[in-house]
């Protein structure tokens, strides 16, 4: 039985923190921790073990390629296996092969271990978007959403400098170790989890292709592609944009973006379940649009803390109010596809944003290329707008 079939006293608000969805927390953060324990680390270990700069860059290609091709196929392995199962081998798949590295530094083996953890990435962040959504009521699924997307984001904020310290304080061995180990003993509270099945039937709703056909998804799966284009663009290129500034302020940077999108996220999860969650979009526009507009002027140290900041709020409000509205939209048995269609906006939107931009500033200046991101951000005010008017 989901938490949605449970009757609810009249008068009383149903609790976001379900058995179910503790269990899922958990999971989430072990599985994300491993990830981002290496996400920097073990670029780094491909190019001081002779990967050079073309093979650290390969790391990080093929994760995100194998993510993004696996993502579509989670509802199918939901609907045959259930989302414990699941989850489970999402998490075998980010944590066992975190230890090859330590077989062989070659990188072949180094690659093979990305795109596996890719693999589980994908499964990971599918399955566990729509048993968030599966594990509460329908009342309280925005905040749900939110808190889910806390737990998701802390690892970003602590997991990335500590791998990077203990690589170069006790050696990469360490950190390959605690990926291996963050990432299963979550297989512990699997019990927590409820036995149910993605309920997809494929010749009613069609595929992912099939979703994404739909006006009332893609709109708002547009708005968030476009807004994670522009994250991949700030998370890659503020620091090069700030290269010979003080040594901190990219790394200061960067954090004021991390620290504002799970505050907001979260906030924005309680105002969509009050009032609506599309009524967040155009807030939306507006920050993320001035945070990248601020970065034109990446000369002053004020502007480069504030413009993160500003998008990282945006970029909160982004990721639950646009899952929020397309859960709202479809019954419960679509949700993995759902899940599945969102998580592969995030993916290939920054891994786009990320090399698009990169081809921009070979031809024209950082300023110039954030001027263009910020454009590119407030054009997202007419796919919002119609979304508004057709959902009226």
């Amino acid at each position: 039985m989901s938490v949605q079939d449970v009757p609810v006293r009249a008068g009383t608000r149903p609790t976001i923190f379900t058995r179910a969805f503790l269990g899922l927390l958990w999971c989430s953060l072990g599985g994300m921790a491993s990830c981002y324990l290496l996400m920097s680390t073990l670029p780094l270990f491909v190019a001081r073990h002779g990967g050079g700069g073309f093979g650290a860059g390969l790391s990080t290609g093929v994760m995100m390629l194998a993510t993004v091709l696996l993502e579509p196929l989670v509802p199918r392995l939901a609907s045959r296996f259930g989302y414990r199962a699941t989850l489970a081998g999402g998490l075998v798949l980010m944590g066992l092969p975190s230890a090859l590295p330590l077989l062989s530094g070659a990188l072949p083996a180094v690659l093979l271990a990305c795109a596996l953890r890719g693999a589980g990435l994908g499964v990971l962040v599918v399955a566990g978007t729509a048993l968030a959504a599966e594990s509460v009521a329908p009342s309280r699924r925005g905040e749900a959403l939110g808190v889910y997307g806390v737990a998701v984001g802390l690892p970003a904020l602590s997991c990335l400098p500590i791998g990077i310290w203990l690589s170069g304080h006790a050696g990469f061995g360490p950190v390959f170790v605690a990926a291996v180990v963050v990432a299963l003993v979550p297989l512990t509270v699997l019990g927590m989890l409820p036995g149910v099945r993605c309920e997809d039937d494929p010749t009613e709703h069609g595929g992912l292709l099939a979703a994404a056909r739909r006006p009332d998804l893609a709109r708002p799966a547009l708005v968030f592609a476009a807004v994670t284009f522009a994250t991949g663009v700030l998370q890659t290129f503020v620091p090069l944009a700030v290269h010979g500034a003080t040594a901190g302020l990219a790394a200061g940077a960067l954090f004021a973006q991390s620290a504002a999108t799970p505050l907001t996220r979260w906030l924005s999860g309680r105002y969509a379940d009050r009032y609506g969650a599309r009524h967040l979009l155009v807030p939306m526009v507006l920050l993320t649009a001035a945070g990248a507009g601020t970065l034109v002027w990446t000369g002053a140290p004020v502007a480069v803390i504030v413009g993160p900041l500003l998008f990282g709020a945006g970029f909160g409000i982004a990721q639950t109010s646009t899952l929020a509205l397309m859960f709202d939209r479809v019954t419960r048995p679509e949700f993995g596809r759902v899940s599945a269609l969102w998580n592969v906006a995030y993916d290939a939107g920054m891994g786009v944003g990320a090399v698009g931009f990169g081809i921009v500033v070979s031809v024209a200046s950082y300023a110039g290329g954030f001027a263009l991101v910020a454009g590119l951000l407030a054009l997202n005010l007419a796919p919002v707008l119609l979304d508004r008017r057709r959902s009226r």
